[in-house]
């Protein structure tokens, strides 16, 4: 027999055979039905009363258990179409085949079942596969067409499943109609049509098939824990019917999952909800829960009871319209200790019978702070960070500030423990009234024994200070001053409480011969702090009283011509955006903290030094005795002269010589010591002041009269008759004098 010619079967030609509408697999459907998957946009859920009658009694907006799930319903579940279709499915019409062959012959070929239960190949003819099991379709296939061709290889998928109509109807979201797979569950068709709404059970959702109910399911079983046991294949012509929820309660407070709960009946238990709820996390306490229930019938129709959640408490039965407020457990601790404050870690220890302070604290060590061990830390990191800055350029960058720096850090590493006062905190459970036990730390690491070693209860808080917590006697602080300069041996010391500026000096070895008394430079932080918050003070005065100044300006122009006017507004503009300057300038300067000793500039002894007595964080700065004398300002030549004895201010104004705009009412002088001589503003006084004798490292300063020339100079000048006290008053001269060299 002679072999076939190789031939190619597909579509093209049977085009023709492909039914369309409902035998298609569901691909078109009446379009009055809505389609499994289609895309719905749904509106925000509104309220229901009881959601409102919550929201009212415990100002918690809570969502009904289960709705979420339904929010997205139409994209929860993809189309059927591409689910694998089981083994034992059975074929039947509207059922679509895909048929791909090679070999003796070619096929591509897309069949639909028909009502037959057949499809037909073209020139291998028809095959019966109605009521055969899915996977034995490509086996029926293979000997079908095994019996004309011989050597062909073939292979059988499916298509789009046959479909079927349901009904949704009741308290749905979107009831009507719906053509879905005939592989559709109750489950797949409730997310298809959105599920209950608001008034809709999820409790008792029924399948109705020929007049009787097929399956009743319980949507909480699914959504808490997976379920699917009442859930049933679906039939053509099915009803979906969803009827009107049988009441709600409200679970809030330490619940895992705080909602809105549908009962199933009556019988339904604060257990088998609890249990819908995800249960009680460990914060809760069971041993305290609150019931608010409502009785219309009752006189007064809102009640609440308390009661433990026990054996008994959990098979309470629930009603329609409760509220079960489930408390948290209380934080306290009855079995426990608390130590804290200026410690390496606040911490919670156990209780035990004949504990003492000594017990929660065995060593000092667990009084280094945090603070105090990253201080620690960080000096080792600053201290490279400061070498490799000083190896990174010239020999210049290896002091200055990074050793300023490094100077200012020692002795502030750790924080000073107050022995003398600590305190425990006990809290009298009768009366809730707290007690303040105070003892000496130090009394109870030299003896254990020291009564100071309290007993403690269970409860207390032992809070350990610092001497910055609370601040000690000067006579207990510790003392770790700076002194540099024309001293033997410049440093930082620590001092003994009571030491004064003689025994700092004695203890640096005492000054050098190149040491100038008088311009010996003292500083303390707290001093800075002060002259700070007084200069603030100062310039905001200024402020206040140039808008008065302004104010009183404005009224004095009634009665003016219009020129006049004109004059004084551009007068007043001008006096503000001097003053204003001016305070701007002020507000740059920062106070110094040093002291001014007020000494005589040709006392040569350091045994005149003030008995000071040093505080934490001095520092004095023995200056060298300067060969020069600085002349500034409105001169001929700004120069640095050589200091003469006896020398006066005019005879070094004479060298420079004074420019046209020089204003002489306004000169001064800063002195080395800090101090400021002149400013006067009599013209008089420029005869006088120029008599005044000048001593080695002064600075003699000429002011203009005017905005002339618009120099840095000018700029900071202006105005030098008020600046001289504050220069004088808040430690700014040699600020200033920083200011002026620039």
């Amino acid at each position: 027999m002679a072999p076939r010619p190789r031939s190619k079967i597909t579509n093209a030609a049977v085009n023709d055979q492909v039914p369309r509408g409902e035998t298609a697999g569901g691909r078109d459907t009446v379009p009055n039905k809505t389609p499994f998957g289609s895309a719905v946009n749904r509106p925000s859920p509104v309220p229901s009363e009881f959601q409102k009658f919550v929201l009212e009694s415990t100002g918690k907006s809570l969502p009904v258990f289960g709705a979420e799930y339904f929010a997205n319903s139409p994209s929860t579940f993809a189309p059927v179409t591409n689910t694998p279709v089981p083994a034992d499915y059975p074929m039947g019409p509207g059922d679509e085949v895909l048929i791909r062959g090679w070999g003796s012959i070619d096929i591509d070929y897309r069949a639909v079942i028909d009502r037959n239960g057949m499809i037909t190949i073209p020139t291998v003819g028809s095959i019966v596969l109605g009521g055969v099991k899915a996977g034995d379709v490509e086996a029926v296939v293979r000997g079908a067409v095994g019996r004309l061709y011989k050597g062909v290889t073939l292979n059988v998928t499916f298509g789009q499943l046959r479909a079927i109509t349901v009904y949704v109807v009741g308290q749905a979201n979107r009831p009507g109609t719906y053509t879905v797979s005939n592989m559709a569950t109750l489950v797949t068709a409730l997310f298809a049509s959105g599920g209950p709404n608001a008034n809709g059970s999820m409790r008792r959702v029924q399948v109705k098939r020929g007049g009787k109910i097929a399956a009743e399911l319980d949507l909480y079983s699914f959504i808490a824990r997976g379920d699917k046991s009442s859930d049933i294949k679906l039939q053509d012509g099915d009803t979906i019917y969803i009827p009107a929820a049988s009441g709600y309660v409200a679970i809030v407070g330490k619940i895992n999952n705080s909602a809105i709960y549908e009962l199933r009946s009556a019988n339904d238990t604060i257990e088998s909800l609890i249990d819908y709820a995800g249960g009680l996390p460990v914060v809760a306490d069971p041993r305290r829960v609150f019931l608010e229930r409502i009785d219309p019938k009752a006189n007064k129709p809102r009640s609440v009871e308390q009661f433990a959640l026990d054996g008994a408490g959990l098979k309470r039965a629930m009603k329609d319209g409760d509220i079960l407020n489930i408390t948290s457990i209380t934080p306290d601790f009855l079995n426990a200790v608390v130590l804290r404050g200026n410690v390496d870690q606040p911490v919670r220890a156990p209780f035990k019978p004949g504990m003492r302070i000594s017990d929660l604290i065995p060593s000092r060590e667990y009084l280094i702070s945090r603070s105090s061990t990253q201080r620690q830390n960080a000096a080792v990191i600053a201290g490279s960070n400061d070498k490799v800055s000083g190896e990174s350029a010239s020999g210049e960058k290896n002091s200055g500030e990074n050793a300023n720096s490094i100077a200012s850090r020692i002795g502030g590493l750790m924080d000073e423990i107050n022995w003398e006062y600590a305190v425990v905190e006990r809290l009298n459970r009768t009366d809730l009234t707290v007690n303040l036990i105070p003892f000496n730390l130090g009394q109870i690491f030299s003896d254990p024994a020291n009564p100071q070693n309290i007993v403690l209860q269970p409860g207390d808080t032992v809070t350990i200070f610092s001497q910055k917590d609370v601040a000690v006697p000067l006579d207990k602080r510790r003392v770790f001053v700076r002194v540099e300069g024309e001293v033997n041996a410049p440093g930082v010391y620590q001092m003994s409480p009571g030491e004064d500026l003689q025994s700092l000096l004695a203890r640096a070895g005492g000054p050098t011969r190149n040491a100038y008394l008088f311009g010996t430079a003292f500083y303390r932080e707290q001093v800075r702090i002060d002259q700070q918050a007084n200069l603030d003070k100062v310039i905001d005065r200024l402020e206040t009283q140039l808008r008065l100044d302004q104010a009183k300006a404005a009224l004095e122009v009634r009665g003016q011509t219009e020129s006049e006017v004109q004059l004084s507004r551009l007068r007043r503009e001008a006096e503000l955006a001097s003053a204003r300057e001016t305070i701007q300038r002020m507000r740059k300067l920062a106070a110094t903290g040093r002291i001014a000793f007020g000494l005589d500039p040709a006392e040569r002894s350091f045994n005149r030094l003030p008995q000071l007595k040093l505080e934490n964080g001095d520092r004095l700065v023995v200056a060298f005795r300067p060969e020069f004398v600085h002349i500034m300002g409105a001169v001929n030549a700004e120069a640095s002269a050589v200091w003469r004895p006896g020398r006066r201010v005019s005879d070094y104004l004479d060298k420079v010589g004074l420019r046209q705009e020089a204003d002489t009412d306004a000169m001064f002088v800063i002195r080395v010591d800090g101090s400021v001589i002149g400013g006067e503003s009599r013209s008089w006084f420029a005869g006088k002041f120029t008599n005044t004798e000048v001593y080695p490292g002064d600075t003699i300063v000429v002011p203009e009269k005017s905005f002339a020339k618009e120099s840095l100079w000018s700029q900071f000048t202006t105005g030098a008759k008020e600046w001289t006290q504050i220069l004088a008053n808040f430690g700014l001269a040699a600020a200033a004098l920083q200011v002026l060299k620039k």
